[in-house]
């Protein structure tokens, strides 16, 4: 996941605003950045003098599904030291600058303490290096001693609270663009920094026991290895990307493993594609071999459906539809743990911009954690001082801090395997049961793959507004309040469709909309929509362009109404195709719709029909 400033990112104005002296005493008597964590020995590597508890064990017999059990319930300490704040030629290293430059207070050990209290058993740590490299665009990777030495702190601060920690090498600046360059010395200059920067942070923790663990990569290792870097897009085709997604994570593991010490047998932690579930479930991934037996973790992220858990524009989740689609993604990642990798998803949330949990969070998180107790993962909460926050060192949610801690190992570790994923599998199929039974009930009509059902997709210019975006229709992904009049499509007819958004406030503009008929290329072969009037807000609008029919995925027939990525006319375009383009209702984000309405009328193919 992009931080910071991407559309992403979560930043705490509470935490921005409050003075330094308030941030460096949160909850309780904690010390300034530059205390140290405890008493105790000093990491073995580059010269530390950082303290920790810590006793530098290793169970050589322990595996990576074993583990993942030990590792319970998880926490990112967000938008903290992978702020990034990169300045090409500044010698001087403050860590405390990028620390705080995403609006987060300075990390106290009472701070990770409470992570604990409230359930957590592992903390992620995301890191930017290059904020601590003053000139590896020139290729000097050497990383500054005083940022080694804070990310150092705040791993003590975690272990010394019985916490598993995790580091990696975040977004950083979107530097991972570099291997997918035309240029093939930026390409191996890129490989050069990256086993660099491995080798420094495996030096400083050789010595340090197996409750830490390294992470080869954030969510780069994919398709953004194409990311723009000095105004280039990278070069690399798909199946290129996976091919050094591969070489990445092997030269990654081998590296780790020769610097020695605990680092032979440390528990490594391998991004999967784009920490994707699906496009990592592909046999396109591979997992990189390991000399040490069963330590492997692969890592993968959990946002879906993005409109929900991403934005604004969906704020409500539980239909049948949703269920079923988390239920199908975790069974399908549980291929891995089948084949003896232990499963992190490093980050999963519904974001907020606040300690307010988004409408359904507790549905969305109880039947999520329960598919994690199911098959085995660690789920890893990605959070930004929202549903923790940091200055409390608590979840003022009750709902939320009831439910992190029931999912903390000391809740389950004394249960055997088969009571915990029972116990999961009547959450997850109460759930569900509850969900088929109130669509029945509710008189809305629902999808159903024998039926061809016409709706207007829709998503307003800021995504403040949506309505079923995509081709399943799903009339419950949608922002509460919009009304919408849906048809089924019973042959060659005239029908009308329409959103209403007077409910929850005028949508403003189009980033995209369509018609969308479902299943009708398989019920109507070669069907076609006549377009007979569209009105907004109860008057006629004129289409700016023709407009053609068409299908994208081959089962839901559609009329693009506003579609900007579409730049040509597709090959299966049909109908009154001249002049035709995918954006003929433009509409500006100063255009308040408050209703809109599509006339149509649907053609059979009765040549297709006789047949």
């Amino acid at each position: 996941m992009k931080f910071g400033r991407s559309k992403k990112a979560i930043s705490s104005v509470l935490c921005a605003i409050l003075s330094a002296s308030m941030l460096l005493t949160a909850c309780g008597d904690g010390g300034s950045s530059s205390d140290t964590a405890s008493s105790g020995g000093t990491s073995s590597g580059g010269g530390s003098t950082v303290k920790s508890n810590d006793d530098g064990s290793v169970n050589e017999g322990m595996t990576s599904l074993e583990l993942v059990k030990e590792m319970g319930n998880g926490i990112n300490l967000g938008n903290t030291m992978e702020a990034y704040t990169h300045y090409h030629g500044k010698e001087d290293i403050f860590p405390d600058e990028s620390e705080q430059a995403w609006g987060q207070p300075i990390t106290t050990p009472e701070m990770i303490k409470g992570m604990k209290d409230c359930g957590f058993d592992s903390l992620r740590i995301p890191v930017a290096w290059t904020n601590a490299m003053s000139f590896y665009e020139d290729g000097n990777y050497e990383i500054d001693k005083a940022y080694l030495d804070r990310v150092e702190e705040i791993v003590n601060y975690a272990i010394d609270a019985d916490m598993y920690v995790i580091i990696n090498d975040h977004w950083d600046g979107g530097w991972w663009g570099r291997f997918g360059a035309e240029d093939q010395s930026v390409r191996d200059a890129a490989m050069e920094m990256y086993k660099s920067m491995w080798t420094q942070i495996a030096e400083r923790f050789k010595g340090y026991s197996d409750k830490l663990i390294f992470e080869s990569a954030n969510e780069e290792l994919g398709d953004r290895l194409n990311d723009e870097i000095d105004g280039k897009k990278g070069k690399l085709k798909q199946s290129e990307c996976y091919e050094k997604a591969y070489e990445i994570n092997q030269t990654f593991v081998d590296l780790i493993r020769s610097t020695g010490g605990n680092n032979e047998q440390r528990f490594l932690l391998i991004a999967g594609y784009n920490t994707d579930i699906a496009m990592t479930c592909d046999d396109k991934f591979k997992m990189p071999t390991d000399s040490a037996k069963n330590k492997l973790l692969l890592s993968v992220h959990y946002y879906t459906p993005w409109d929900y858990c991403g934005t604004e524009g969906v704020n409500s989740w539980g239909s049948v539809k949703d269920y079923e689609e988390q239920n199908r993604l975790m069974k399908d990642l549980s291929k891995f743990t089948e084949a003896g990798y232990g499963v992190v998803i490093g980050e999963y949330a519904v974001l907020t911009n606040g300690s307010e949990p988004k409408n359904d969070t507790g549905k969305f998180y109880t039947n999520f954690l329960a598919n994690c107790d199911l098959y085995n993962f660690c789920p890893m909460l990605w959070d930004c001082n929202n549903l923790y926050q940091r200055l409390e060192c608590d979840i003022p949610n009750a709902e939320m801090k009831q439910l992190f801690a029931d999912h903390a190992y000391s809740k389950q570790k004394d249960l055997s395997d088969d009571e915990v994923k029972q116990n999961a599998q009547k959450v997850i199929d109460d759930a569900l049961a509850a969900v088929q039974n109130e669509a029945v009930d509710s008189g809305v009509l629902m999808p159903d793959e024998n039926k061809a059902i016409a709706w207007i997709m829709f998503q307003s210019e800021d995504y403040t507004k949506t309505y079923s975006v995509g081709d399943d229709y799903d009339p419950t992904s949608c922002t509460a309040g919009v009304e919408a009049t849906n048809v089924e499509i019973t042959g060659s007819g005239d029908y009308t469709v329409k959103l209403d958004f007077t409910s929850c406030g005028a949508a403003k503009g189009v980033a995209f909309s369509a018609l969308g008929i479902s299943n009708a290329e398989d019920l109507f072969p070669n069907c076609t929509v006549t377009i007979n009037k569209v009105l907004i807000n109860g008057n006629e609008y004129e289409l700016a362009t023709g407009y053609y029919t068409a299908s994208d995925d081959g089962t839901c027939t559609r009329v693009n109404l506003y579609n900007a990525w579409v730049d040509e006319l597709p090959r299966d375009a049909r109908g009154a195709t001249e002049g035709a383009t995918a954006v003929p209702m433009p509409l500006k984000k100063t255009d308040a719709v408050n209703t809109l309405e599509i006339q149509f009328t649907f053609n059979e193919d009765a040549a297709a029909k006789t047949a």
